[in-house]
């Protein structure tokens, strides 16, 4: 058996055993991955994406990760065979268990899924919450950085908009996990059924009445948690010029940075600092 070491890498500070990560992002409608650097949080390959798997079983999910991860670690930039995985998931994860599943199925819930995806995938894995991976990114590599580099001091709030709402919260750089934000109730009605990416395709809902939804949920936010900065990343931030400009808050607003790429430089970087310890 491989005995796992540590080493200091002088860029980054951390104590890490392999450079190159692959980063998974699994989501409601596809599953993405590349090769990714963490230390400065850069792509070394294409981003690959194939439709999510229905129903998104753990089986049926970890056929296609383990397809993706032996695809990329055949190709260039391939990490060491030993290097490990960073998967992000739509559910809470606590200590490598997946505690819910949204919108992916219910199977995932009370798993030991770093285990039961490292034995389909022949690599250790580390699973995550997919917007606390895309919120980490953003803190360290992109929209949420200060014009130093650095994660931008107070809370910073990232919002994912896609088949769901997704939320991630960065305090000082460090993560405050598995906050379901998007579950908020805003009159009444959970935020992900009035302002998800999914919400404004099933109701025809042109931009600036997507916008007027979208600004009662962040209002909300900016009330309850009082962030210095909220981020907006998910499926519609590519398309973030046609409504974060009709928002009106009190907290800055930007588009998310990586974009779709978020979760997949978020999960790999987990796994970039989750290095096990020596026998």
């Amino acid at each position: 058996m491989a005995r796992y070491g540590r080493r200091r890498d002088s860029i980054s500070g951390w104590s890490t055993l392999h450079r190159l990560h692959i980063g998974v992002d699994v989501g409601g409608a596809e599953v993405a991955a590349a090769v990714v650097d963490p230390v400065p949080g850069s792509l070394l390959t294409p981003v690959r994406r194939v439709p999510a798997p229905v129903p998104a079983t753990p089986e049926a999910v970890a056929a296609v990760v383990a397809e993706a991860v032996a695809e990329l670690a055949a190709g260039p930039h391939a990490p060491d065979e030993e290097a490990s995985v960073g998967v992000a998931l739509p559910a809470i994860v606590r200590q490598g268990t997946t505690r819910s599943a949204a919108h992916i199925d219910p199977g995932w819930v009370g798993l030991a899924a770093d285990r039961f995806l490292a034995e389909r995938v022949g690599r250790p894995v580390h699973v995550i919450n997919d917007a606390d991976a895309a919120g980490i990114a953003e803190a360290h590599h992109g929209a949420g950085r200060d014009p130093d580099g650095r994660p931008v001091a107070g809370t910073v709030l990232l919002v994912t908009l896609g088949t769901g709402i997704g939320s991630a919260m960065i305090v000082d750089g460090r993560l405050v996990p598995n906050l379901e934000l998007g579950h908020l109730e805003v009159g009444g009605v959970p935020a992900e059924q009035l302002a998800s990416a999914e919400a404004k395709e099933r109701e025809g809902l042109d931009w600036p009445a997507y916008a007027q939804r979208l600004q009662r949920y962040l209002a909300h936010l900016e009330f309850v948690a009082s962030p210095d900065l909220i981020v907006v990343g998910g499926t519609l931030s590519e398309q973030h010029e046609r409504f974060l400009p009709l928002l009106r808050l009190s907290t800055p607003v930007v588009p998310a940075a990586l974009r779709a790429a978020a979760g997949v430089v978020g999960a790999a970087r987990t796994a970039y600092l989750s290095v096990p310890p020596l026998d």
